[in-house]
């Protein structure tokens, strides 16, 4: 199987689009990367698909916007996981194992008070929290019982992160990804069991995929107990002893915070999007929350190939080939972009029958959602791959400004499509909007507005080679006595 792979480089390659020895390299990398991602957009998608299947387009709209909510606590739950992985990496390579045991003791102690918060707001206020998204009773009712419910697996979620990029960090890459796929398999067969009621289990309907996510996350989390108390992997979690570190804590927080605010930017501007699909009706946000988790299988190269380049420029500035760093960032853009696309044509042929599959009551509309989405893969296999290169360079903040910038697009142009002078009631007030009622075609532009803006910005950055100077600055200040 591997050697039929190999040869999609070899021929981008042939093709003159591609170096040879550079393409199979970048795929190489990218491919175990690939598979780690694969697992979870699968296991979203099987929550729509099953969701879809059982209930109603109204369900499926409860199911998005419930998630946006639940995406807060898991993008910091990252953020902190980042911070992990940083640290345990750096205490280990110098050789202080207790160190490393202490960073995940204290990651957990940020997880604790984060995630119960959060917990405890989703648990009271989740009829508020919808219906800032939406007017619609029954959109209202079946999302304030998801969100409430799986916001209760949040604290299993911070620390299953937290264990396996631990776990990462020295090197143990395959503990974590058998975890992850046991998980992921628990929650599919779960799910299924309680949504749809089979065997002797109970039909829970969207109920049922909450509890299915939250025991999975569960049990997730208690696999990592034994495997950090056997002393048997690189990492040992001792209860007692020091409980705190200020310098460890702040060190977490400096690494994590810049993936934190550009995720929460992600995060936070789908609000003001999703507010305006709901005003078009839930068919739209049915039809928009089916056609995105589609066409991400055709966004999961694309997190393969950003750590491939993260990997690929950083060792290559590492050795102080920069002329070799910017072409192998180019080079893992050309292989993404081939790769995706071809993936990306195969869901817009195949468009209408998916829509049908998904049992949805707005067949055409999600058709065209899929098609936008189809059309939106090779901005966004740009922009993910040149994030990665920039990270690699350590030039962190020009992905996050394509983010605002992509958000903003976004926003501006979707406000379009609601009636001119609608009024938005909000907690700060009474405001118009600037809507000239486009409907959902200013929904289709504004999202590949979004992703378009995101690549633009990244490639111009890349392009300018100012990371390069990012780099060495970077890299001057971790060499002994540097500043």
């Amino acid at each position: 199987m591997w050697r039929v792979l190999s040869r999609f480089p070899d021929a981008l390659s042939r093709l003159g689009l591609v170096d040879r020895t550079r393409g199979r390299e970048t795929f190489e990398l990218a491919v175990p990367a690939m598979l780690s991602a694969g697992i979870w957009v699968v296991l979203r998608i099987t929550d729509f698909f099953m969701v879809s299947l059982a209930l109603s387009d109204a369900a499926v709209a409860a199911l998005e916007f419930s998630f946006q909510y639940y995406f807060v606590g898991f993008n910091l739950a990252i953020a902190v996981s980042s911070g992990t992985i940083s640290l345990v990496s750096r205490f280990k390579g110098a050789g202080d194992d207790a160190g490393a045991d202490f960073v995940v003791k204290q990651s957990l102690w940020f997880a604790i008070p984060i995630s119960l918060a959060l917990t405890a707001v989703a648990w009271f206020y989740a009829e508020p929290l919808l219906g800032v998204l939406t007017d619609e009773p029954e959109v209202i009712r079946l999302g304030t019982t998801y969100l409430s419910i799986v916001m209760l697996g949040l604290l299993f979620r911070f620390w299953t992160l937290i264990a396996g990029r631990g776990l990462q960090g020295c090197g143990d890459t395959v503990t974590p990804m058998y975890v992850s796929v046991a998980v992921t398999v628990l929650n599919v067969v779960l799910n299924a069991l309680l949504i749809f009621g089979l065997g002797p289990a109970p039909a829970l309907g969207i109920a049922g995929a909450a509890i299915g996510t939250v025991v999975a996350n569960a049990v997730g989390a208690a696999a990592y107990v034994p495997i950090y108390r056997s002393g048997r992997y690189p990492l040992t979690f001792r209860l007692g002893g020091k409980q705190w570190d200020t310098s460890v804590a702040i060190e977490i927080i400096r690494v994590g915070t810049p993936l934190a605010a550009r995720r929460l930017v992600e995060t936070v501007g789908r609000f003001p999007f999703l507010f305006v699909l709901g005003v078009l009706g839930t068919p739209v946000v049915a039809a928009f929350a089916i056609g995105r988790q589609v066409v991400q299988l055709a966004m999961i190269p694309g997190w393969g190939y950003s750590t491939s380049a993260s990997t690929l420029v950083g060792q290559r500035l590492g050795a102080g080939d920069e002329a070799a760093a910017t072409a192998y960032g180019w080079d893992t853009v050309n292989v993404a972009l081939a790769n995706q696309v071809l993936v990306a044509a195969g869901f817009a042929l195949l468009a209408r029958p998916i829509a049908v599959l998904f049992g949805t009551e707005a067949v055409e509309l999600t058709t065209t959602f899929i098609w936008v989405f189809a059309l939106s893969v090779a901005a966004t296999s740009v922009a993910q791959t040149l994030e990665g290169a920039l990270r690699g360079a350590g030039d962190t903040t020009w992905p996050l400004y394509g983010v605002a910038f992509g958000t903003a697009l976004r926003l501006g142009i979707a406000a379009l499509a609601l009636p001119a002078g609608y009024v938005l009631v909000s907690p700060g007030g009474v405001a118009l909007t600037p809507g000239l009622g486009l409907g959902v075609a200013a929904v289709f532009v504004s999202i590949l507005a979004d992703l378009y803006g995101r690549a633009i910005v990244n490639a111009v950055r890349f392009r300018s080679g100012r990371w390069r100077v990012v780099a060495r600055r970077s890299m001057a200040r971790s060499e002994p006595g540097g500043d």
